[in-house]
């Protein structure tokens, strides 16, 4: 990997590249009962329910409407302009009769059965599209579990790119103050969010894309919640970074005292190899371990950990650490001031 830099870390690139593509097509959504192994209690109920009344039976949505002033009952003419609005809206497979509140009487109530499940893309869309309407002398609003979890995903989904940025920062300024070498700080976090791509990349492809996803005990693609790929990032983080402080305070300790680059790399890269090799294996193991488990959340954890902690110990750990490491030479170790090298210092020059 030192002697041909450029080809091992020209190849690392291009498979993780690969690993990570499907993570373009990441769709965030909601599981419910008929996301759940066949052979499960609640997916044969919830099948028998959607027969007999529909998909949408199972997660009703509760449509509100506010008004200024109270109504007596639900056949006061101010009450079946909301009825109407929600009964001409595509996907909307039933209404249910208006139910003014019994406190004060200025807010109704419509259940509203949708055409398609509470884990359909579709149904997310329908809450949208209801809660962009108006009704004259009406405030309009939409609840229910599925419209809580939609929101959700979309509250989620805005924060993570800032979730990112903020460990980035602070993992960056952490090596920063722990190694003295900028580029290295760097480089080290740029390393993780690798193996993090490819466990997003991962979970598309066989969750959303459905590419082997048999195997594992479902019968088809399901959505993918919008809280597993922040807690991935949280755990997949710490686990490389774990990976990545051992190994590159071992190259860093040798180059002390050598001043070689390459040199200390290489005996770094043995001395660490096995241990990191020993127990990414110890949790690839366990985390394969989460797949049998009837639950799809459960499954998605226990094939994204695996599968970015497989490609972190091999991939990036054996192959691009080490290349970009003897491509850049003492550029690792470079800090700002630091004129000379450490060969140089030693000798006393």
């Amino acid at each position: 990997m030192t002697r041909k830099p450029w080809l091992a870390g020209g190849f690392a690139v291009v498979l993780l590249a690969l690993l990570a593509a499907p993570a373009a097509d990441l769709r965030l959504g909601q599981l419910d009962a008929g996301s759940s192994p066949e052979v499960t209690a609640v997916r044969q109920a919830n099948d028998a329910v959607s027969a007999a009344f529909g998909p949408g039976a199972g997660t009703p949505l509760t449509v509100l409407g506010r008004l200024p002033e109270p109504v007596a009952d639900a056949g006061d003419p101010r009450v079946s302009p909301l009825v109407a609005m929600v009964r001409v809206q595509p996907g909307v497979a039933a209404v249910g009769p208006a139910t003014p509140s019994e406190e004060d009487g200025r807010v109704v109530t419509v259940q509203v059965i949708a055409s398609t499940s509470g884990g359909d893309p579709a149904t997310a869309d329908l809450v949208h599209r209801l809660r962009s309407q108006s009704v004259p002398g009406m405030t309009v609003h939409v609840g229910g579990n599925t419209a809580a979890r939609a929101d959700l995903a979309e509250r989620v989904t805005d924060k993570l790119p800032l979730v990112i940025g903020v460990v980035l920062l602070l993992s960056v300024a952490v090596l920063l103050l722990s190694f003295r070498a900028p580029l290295l700080a760097i480089k080290a976090a740029v390393m993780d969010l690798l193996s993090i791509g490819a466990a997003y990349g991962a979970l598309t492809a066989v969750f959303t894309w459905g590419w082997g996803v048999t195997w594992i005990g479902l019968s088809g693609p399901v959505p993918i919640p919008s809280f597993v790929p922040l807690m991935l990032f949280a755990l997949l983080f710490g686990l490389s970074m774990d990976y990545e402080v051992f190994l590159l305070s071992d190259v860093q300790r040798r180059w002390n005292s050598t001043g070689d680059n390459l040199r200390s790399v290489r005996e770094g890269l043995i001395g660490t190899g096995r241990v990191i090799t020993a127990a990414a294996a110890i949790m690839i193991g366990v985390f394969l371990a989460f797949v049998p488990n009837n639950d799809p959340t459960i499954k998605m954890f226990g094939v994204g950990l695996a599968v970015a902690i497989a490609v972190d110990a091999t991939v990036v750990r054996c192959l691009l650490v080490p290349a970009t490491m003897a491509v850049l030479g003492d550029l690792n170790w470079w800090t700002p001031g630091r004129r000379r090298s450490k060969v140089a210092e030693s000798a006393g020059v």
